[in-house]
């Protein structure tokens, strides 16, 4: 049976469901990143951090090496760490992006019917 909403509660309800997609999604995608994070030190995979709105999320790392690292790159040196990618390797924000996004498919119907 279809749930009963009044009509002018529908904003509230949708909202409601949007951030707990926005949050469900943030979070999934920062276990994500630190799965793929390439470890040396562990100061990369440690340093991703999340903010998480009602209805925004953001998944960020302020190491000036991160970016080079998920796209794939090499970096300086003098940016800390020895880890250098291989040439050619597959930018895993794009993996992580992906699969984000499949997770966000998969699991936007279970979230609205709860």
């Amino acid at each position: 049976m279809a749930r009963k909403i009044k009509l002018d509660e529908i904003g509230d309800y949708s909202s409601k469901k949007v951030s707990q997609l926005v949050r469900a999604a943030v979070l999934q995608a920062e276990t994500d990143l630190k799965q793929r994070t390439p470890v040396d030190t562990g100061r990369l995979r440690n340093s991703w951090q999340k903010t998480i709105e009602p209805l925004n999320g953001v998944v960020f790392n302020n190491l000036p090496y991160a970016a080079p690292v998920v796209a794939g790159q090499n970096f300086p040196p003098s940016w800390g760490g020895k880890y250098r990618t291989r040439q050619g390797a597959e930018p895993f924000l794009d993996i992580v992006a992906k699969n984000t996004q499949t997770w966000i498919d998969q699991n936007a119907r279970r979230i609205s019917r709860d």
